[in-house]
C-alpha cells in the first residue's frame, strides 16, 4: 500500500489530483525528463499568473521525498531553496509556526515517526486553530511564509506541495 499522497497547490487552488507513493523515495520534479515520479510541469491550469509561472521556473529537478526508518526525509535538488513546515518540526506548545528554509543541496527530516507519536498522546485540540493534521507536511518551492515573511500563510505561496502521511 502507499506510505502517502502528494497534492500540488497553486496558491489555494489545487492542481492535479493526489498522487500516491508506494516506492521507499519518489522524485517531485518540474519537466521531463528529470527522473521519473511526480512531475509538476505536466499538471496544466488555465489563467496561471506570472508570479505562479515564474516560481515553476525555478523547480527545476525539485525534492526527492523518502521514506527511511527513523522518519520522512525531503532532499532538495533545485538549485533555490525550499521552505518547510510539519508538526515535528514546530516546538510543542509554541504558538509561533515555524518554517525551515533548506538550502539546494541539502536534506531534512521533514517527519519524525517517533516524535508524532508522542506529539500525538500529548496533543491538545483546543490549542489547534483551524484544520490541523498531525501526518502533514507542507513545502514551498522557492517562497518562505510566516511570521518572517510577507506571506503569512502556505497557501499565500505560488507552488507548494502537502504531502499526506499514512497511518
Amino acid at each position: 500500500s502507499h506510505w502517502c499522497n502528494v497534492a500540488y497547490w497553486e496558491h489555494r487552488t489545487r492542481v492535479g489530483r493526489l498522487y500516491a507513493v508506494y516506492e521507499q523515495s519518489v522524485s517531485i520534479f518540474y519537466d521531463l525528463p528529470q527522473g521519473n515520479g511526480f512531475c509538476l510541469g505536466q499538471l496544466n491550469l488555465e489563467n496561471r499568473s506570472e508570479t505562479v509561472r515564474r516560481t515553476r521556473s525555478k523547480i527545476g529537478y525539485g525534492i526527492l521525498l523518502s521514506k527511511e526508518p527513523d522518519g520522512v526525509w525531503a532532499y532538495n535538488r533545485s538549485e533555490h531553496p525550499i521552505f518547510v513546515n510539519s508538526p515535528t518540526l514546530d516546538i510543542p506548545h509554541c504558538r509561533t509556526l515555524i518554517v525551515r528554509k533548506v538550502m539546494p543541496g541539502y536534506s531534512i527530516k521533514v517527519f519524525d515517526y517517533e516524535k508524532s507519536c508522542l506529539l500525538q498522546h500529548a496533543a491538545d485540540p483546543e490549542s489547534t486553530e483551524g484544520p490541523y493534521d498531525p501526518n502533514s507536511v507542507r513545502i514551498s518551492f522557492a517562497k518562505g511564509w510566516g511570521p518572517c515573511y510577507s506571506r503569512q500563510f502556505i497557501t499565500s505561496c505560488p507552488c507548494w506541495l502537502e504531502i499526506l502521511l499514512s497511518n
